[in-house]
C-alpha cells in the first residue's frame, strides 16, 4: 500500500518519496523528515510497526541530495521548504502533520514558520537549537565563513566534473537493527556515540559538499519559536551529544503550544528506542484526529 512516486522540481531536480493510503479516500497526511546524511529508509522500521497507517496517510521522502533524489548543488531549508510545498501540492494534500529528525527537525520548524497554513502539527525528534550547541556543531557554527568558502569550493570542482560517480545506496533500517543488536545489546554506548557522530562513514557514501552544507543549516538560526501556532511534540534525548538538554528545554518552551517528552537517549532515538518513540508519537498524533 505504499507507493513510490517522484516529484519534478521547476529547477528539474527529481524528488523521490513514497506515500502509504490506506484506500481510495484520502485521510490526514504525516509527512517524515529525515537528518544529515540520511534518506527515507531512517523511518522503515517506524513505518512498518506503527498504527498510525490506521488512520492516517504517511508520506517519507528522499529530501534533495538524498537517496533517490541524489543531485549535487545548492542545498538549504528554503529549498527543501519548496519542494515539500511541491509535493504536497501533486498530492492535493493542504496540510500536514510534519515528523522531523534532526536536520528534519529543523526544517519541520522552518516550514512551519514559513508555510504555517500547511502545517497542522508538528514532531520534532532531536531538535537542535543553535543556542544550545556543544561540541563539534558549536565549533561549526563559529566557523562559518570558512565552511561556506570550502562548500564553493568543493561545488565548483564539481561543476568542472570532479566528483565521485557512484555512491553507494544506504539501508538505515538494517544499520539501526545491526547496532542495536551489537553495540547497544552490549551496553557499548561510546562506541555507537563514535559511530553514529563521526562523519567519515557518511562521507563514504554522500556527497561532500552536500553534508557541509547541511551541517550549515544544522547551525543556523531558526525562526522564532514562539510564532509558531501549531501543536507541537518534542522528544528530548537526555544524552548529551550535540546539545545541552536543559538549556534546549528552555528553548523549547518558547513554542506557545508543546508537549516535552524525555527519552533516555543521545541524538539517534529512532536507533536507540524506537517503540518508545513510535509509542510517544502514536498518542499524541491521536489527539489531533
Amino acid at each position: 500500500m505504499e507507493a513510490a512516486r517522484t516529484f519534478m522540481a521547476p529547477d528539474g531536480a527529481k524528488i523521490a518519496y513514497r506515500l502509504w493510503r490506506g484506500g481510495d479516500i484520502k485521510r490526514p497526511l504525516i509527512v517524515l523528515i529525515h537528518g544529515v546524511a540520511s534518506n527515507l529508509t531512517r523511518w522503515s522500521e517506524f513505518l512498518e510497526h506503527t498504527s498510525l497507517k490506521n488512520d492516517w496517510d504517511i508520506l517519507r521522502l528522499d529530501l534533495r541530495g538524498h537517496g533517490e533524489s541524489m543531485c549535487r548543488g545548492k542545498l538549504n531549508m528554503e529549498i527543501w521548504s519548496q519542494d515539500l510545498v511541491g509535493i504536497l501540492e501533486t498530492e492535493s494534500y493542504p496540510h500536514a502533520v510534519l515528523i522531523g529528525h534532526s536536520l528534519g527537525a529543523q526544517l519541520a520548524i522552518h516550514f512551519a514558520s514559513h508555510h504555517s497554513h500547511r502545517v497542522k502539527g508538528l514532531v520534532l525528534v532531536g531538535p537542535v537549537f543553535e543556542n544550545a550547541l556543544k561540541g563539534s556543531l558549536r565549533w561549526a557554527r563559529y566557523l562559518r565563513p570558512v565552511i561556506a568558502l570550502l562548500v564553493g569550493t568543493i561545488r565548483l570542482l564539481n561543476w568542472l566534473g570532479l566528483y565521485r560517480r557512484h555512491l553507494p545506496s544506504r539501508d538505515l533500517r538494517a544499520l539501526d537493527e545491526k547496532m542495536r543488536t551489537t553495540l547497544l545489546a552490549s551496553g557499548q554506548y561510546e562506541a555507537m556515540i563514535d559511530r553514529y557522530s563521526s562523519p567519515w562513514p557518511d562521507l563514504k557514501v554522500f556527497p561532500t559538499a552536500n553534508f557541509i552544507q547541511e551541517i550549515m543549516q544544522m547551525v543556523r538560526s531558526l525562526p522564532a519559536l514562539s510564532g509558531i501556532k501549531v501543536p507541537v511534540l518534542i522528544l528530548l534525548s537526555r544524552g548529551v551529544t550535540y546539545t545541552d538538554p536543559d538549556r534546549s528545554r528552555e528553548i523549547m518552551t518558547r513554542i506557545p503550544d508543546v508537549k516535552i517528552v524525555p527519552i533516555d537517549a543521545y541524538h539517534w532515538p529512532l536507533t536507540e528506542r524506537p517503540a518508545e518513540v513510535r509509542e510517544a508519537i502514536e498518542s499524541w498524533c491521536a489527539g489531533l484526529t
